[in-house]
């Protein structure tokens, strides 16, 4: 990675406009980010990334503009009109919020939801945060937030859908979400990234709070163009009897990188790490995970699967931790890969540390080509070659898509995995008349 820090200086961050505790915090991460180290390949957690290509020379901070509009691209408008029936709906334009909209139901219930300019100071204190340079850059530089409080006891029935919309040139946009699911609440929140196609370097970071007895669904998706840097962070924490599910989808990016953290608190805490990923191109997709067990009796599922073709590269490296005192802990962390052309690439290392007894802990990984006995089975009774192989890759994702959270958002996965693939579902629609036993989207 260039070394030079190019314009984000804390002289730059210090300029943005905000309330005191926030100009305060900014100033704080700005001085420690011009400190720092920026990370490089040599470490262990940034392997096989592309980190060392990152020039930070290249983008700039979003310059705030009042009267900055923001046009939906028609692509996803079909998305969002099937989430018409919403709790509450954020749109952020280059990390600026630009619309809010709450419910009569939700706003009866107390629900908040709106910018990090409106809060109170110590909204980012309750959930644990890694320390290193991009987590100060994204607070150094960070322009407006998702902050959603859900009051204890209150239950939605529709989702909260937020939109980050990221189309400038080089500029540089970091997206937070802040979610607040009070003791015994239940809420889904849809957190959706896209861009242009332009260069940009996106910083998001996620966090979850899910208090006693609470139940939070995040559904985060990135489609960002084929030109955009991500470096992405989730951190969540699980209280008593609480649960967790996360579902992440990454289809767009040049290089791509989600770091995700989640700690059981409370004993009784479940969490459900699920995440669907398809490269193609160069493109490189880059997951670290941590599920770590704090308290008795707590539960982890961690399934993420991918596909890469063209010269694109997946990584995925994540770490089960039990730590000394929670007894009774059931954790599951599995990772497969598909591998669709010679020049693609995908690594998985999956890892556990375990300081207590009486856990049942497991790992598994799997990479490979597709398997030729099924590509066999289907050509055997008439279907080419090329179809075959494209309902096969449908099929390996159809597992976990059908275990996201939102019917609407499933259909919108599936078109998108299928445009990857050059083909859209008529190639299904073509197969009305299927030899009797050929089942579609069959789990591989």
């Amino acid at each position: 990675m260039n070394s030079n820090k190019g314009v984000f200086t804390p002289e730059q961050a210090e300029g943005l406009p905000g309330p005191k505790w926030l100009k305060t915090a900014r100033l704080a991460a700005a001085q420690r980010f011009s400190k720092a180290q920026l990370p490089s390949e040599a470490e262990e957690v940034w392997r096989y990334s592309r980190i060392d290509e990152l020039d930070l020379d290249k983008f700039h901070p979003f310059q705030v503009n009042v009267s900055s509009q923001a046009a939906i691209p028609d692509q996803l408008n079909s998305l969002l009109n099937s989430f018409s029936q919403n709790s509450g709906f954020l749109l952020f334009h280059n990390g600026q919020l630009v619309k809010k909209n709450l419910s009569q139901i939700a706003q009866d219930k107390q629900v908040k939801i709106g910018s990090v300019q409106e809060t109170r100071d110590g909204i980012f204190d309750s959930v644990p945060l890694i320390q290193d340079a991009f987590a100060d850059l994204s607070i150094a530089f960070l322009l407006d937030a998702a902050v959603i409080e859900i009051p204890t006891g209150v239950s939605l029935e529709d989702p909260i859908v937020i939109l980050h919309l990221v189309d400038e040139p080089n500029v540089a946009v970091f997206p937070r979400t802040v979610i607040r699911a009070g003791q015994g609440s239940s809420v889904r929140v849809i957190d959706h990234l896209t861009s242009t196609n332009v260069e940009a370097l996106v910083c998001s970071v996620s966090e979850l709070d899910v208090d006693e007895a609470a139940n939070l669904t995040y559904l985060f998706n990135q489609d960002l163009g084929p030109k955009v840097w991500q470096l992405g962070y989730q951190s969540s924490q699980v209280g008593k009897d609480a649960s967790f599910e996360s579902f992440t989808t990454f289809l767009g990016g040049d290089y791509a990188r989600m770091r995700t953290d989640s700690r059981l608190v409370g004993q009784g805490g479940s969490v459900k790490l699920l995440a669907a990923y398809y490269g193609d191109g160069s493109q490189v997709h880059d997951f670290r995970t941590l599920q770590e067990h704090s308290a008795p009796k707590t539960t982890s599922e961690l399934l993420f699967k991918g596909a890469v073709q063209g010269k694109a590269r997946s990584v995925y490296s994540g770490l089960i931790k039990v730590d000394n005192g929670a007894s009774g802990t059931n954790a599951f962390q599995t990772n497969r890969n598909l591998v669709l052309s010679e020049g693609a690439h995908a690594y998985s290392v999956p890892n556990l540390e375990i300081d207590e007894n009486e856990v049942s802990c497991s790992h598994a990984s799997a990479v490979g080509p597709i398997d030729k006995d099924h590509l066999y089975y289907l050509e055997s009774r008439g279907i080419p070659t090329e179809v075959a192989e494209r309902l096969i890759v449908l099929g390996f994702f159809e597992d976990i898509l059908s275990r996201n959270a939102s019917s609407q958002l499933q259909d919108w996965l599936r078109e998108s995995i299928a445009k990857k693939l050059n083909a859209g579902f008529k190639i299904i629609a073509d197969l009305e008349n299927k030899p009797e036993g050929l089942k579609v989207g069959s789990e591989i």
